[in-house]
């Protein structure tokens, strides 16, 4: 039989980019009221454009926040300050704010849901179900063997050099670089499994000249010899997979990318949700993450399917797993739970999705508890979410993320060979 070839591309973002600005704003404001009050009930969305930030939405708490000083010092740390700023400067900017109260028809929804458990649920948890869902909506959470924290290859690369991008810009190894930059990963896959690597793009704004020299075409292929040892060079050389040499490697193929952030385009939360997550190569319900506290189950329910997902690939019982959660406002248990393992599955997925029912508490309180969400800012000094908000929230490495333990692996790998356990 002829193996079947086809390509996958994943892109991720740097800290700089408009949108990423946005979700890290939004997500710094909600760390900071969560630090202060963890029953913080917190919707906030932001957008920039050249000289201005707008942030609005709903926010219910017990505390005082300075939303324009959090706004400012999120800039600043992202590096627009000074002659980097083009044209969007953490001290001169305008931050503008609208915010309202949580509906109170929501919060009450969210209060006293109407409980829907499970009759395998121990009743001892019985105090974790009294919270309803924030809102209706669906959820995926995905894992797959292609890398050591069980996530696809291409987008797995991707956030590795937009991460690295930054890192060499902040730490002064290449001063010329500015905030805003991208990156781009294709990956050549025979039946299935990564072979190859196809494709690396990475686009970086930069000053106009550099060492002296302005003339737009010496800029470029000193970015481009630049970007290529320290950049692509770095992260592959612990890659098992590598460029070869028919490997593509584009660098900034516009020619030029001087004018950037939100002075080039206008920036707004949740506007890379494919970037957050798996890269397109799962399912997504369309829900954001950013700026919204743990009783949002478009935030704390994709967190869950992740941690679902990631423990049956760890413990063996497929290569690959999508789970989808479904919920409806105010109602505390999942009204669906669908598991897909792409017929990779030591068992059927009818018999994973009952082992996932009888092992995982997925009301949102019970989320909410077991990865304790409301106090993770205040467990990180302050900043837990605001660090999610770019790289990704599934996957993460480099910062100690509760959803992606597979402490329940051990558990799961009795399954393999009978289809019910015991909490």
């Amino acid at each position: 039989m002829k193996s079947r070839k086809f390509l996958f591309t994943s892109e991720s973002v740097t800290e700089g980019h408009p949108d990423k600005v946005c979700d890290q704003i939004s997500d710094a404001i909600l760390d900071e009221f969560l630090t202060k009050d963890t029953q913080s009930r917190v919707a906030a969305e932001t957008t920039v454009t050249t000289g201005m930030v707008l942030v609005s939405g709903e926010i219910s708490a017990d505390c005082y926040v300075d939303i324009p000083q959090v706004v400012r010092n999120t800039i600043k740390n992202i590096g627009y300050v000074g002659e980097c700023s083009g044209g969007f400067d953490c001290n001169t900017c305008a931050v503008l704010t609208s915010i309202d109260e949580q509906s109170t028809d929501i919060a009450g929804g969210v209060n006293k849901a109407l409980e829907s458990r499970s009759e395998h649920v121990d009743v001892s948890v019985k105090e974790t179900e009294e919270l309803g869902a924030g809102d209706q909506g669906i959820m995926f959470g995905y894992a797959c063997n292609e890398t050591p924290e069980l996530m696809p290859l291409p987008i797995s690369l991707a956030h590795k050099l937009s991460y690295r991008l930054a890192q060499v810009r902040k730490e002064g190894i290449l001063n010329y670089l500015r905030p805003d930059g991208k990156s781009q990963v294709t990956v050549e896959y025979v039946d299935g499994v990564p072979s190859r690597i196809h494709t690396v793009l990475l686009s970086t704004q930069h000053n106009p000249e550099i060492n002296g020299i302005s003339e737009n075409s010496k800029v470029q292929d000193i970015i481009s010899s630049d970007l290529k040892k320290y950049v692509i060079d770095y992260v592959f050389e612990t890659e098992s997979i590598k460029p070869d040499n028919e490997t593509k490697i584009l660098i900034n193929p516009s020619g030029r990318f001087v004018i950037g952030g939100p002075q080039g385009d206008a920036g707004l939360t949740g506007r890379k949700i494919i970037v957050d997550t798996y890269g397109g190569y799962s399912r997504h319900g369309g829900g954001a993450f950013s700026g919204k506290d743990p009783t949002k189950v478009d935030r704390s329910a994709a967190y869950a399917a992740r941690y679902v997902a990631k423990n049956i690939v760890a413990a063996g019982l497929a290569d690959k797993c999508e789970i989808e959660l479904a919920y409806a406002i105010g109602v505390a248990e999942p009204i669906s739970v669908f598991v897909d393992t792409f017929g990779t599955g030591e068992i059927s997925d009818d018999e994973i999705s009952e082992i996932v029912q009888q092992n995982f508490q997925l009301s949102p309180m019970a989320i909410i508890k077991q990865f304790d969400l409301r106090n993770l800012p205040a467990k990180n000094g302050g900043k837990f979410y605001q660090k999610l908000a770019s790289y990704g929230h599934m996957g993460r490495t480099d910062i100690v993320v509760p959803w992606e333990s597979t402490d329940k692996a051990e558990l799961l790998k009795k399954n393999i060979n009978r289809t019910t356990v015991c909490c």
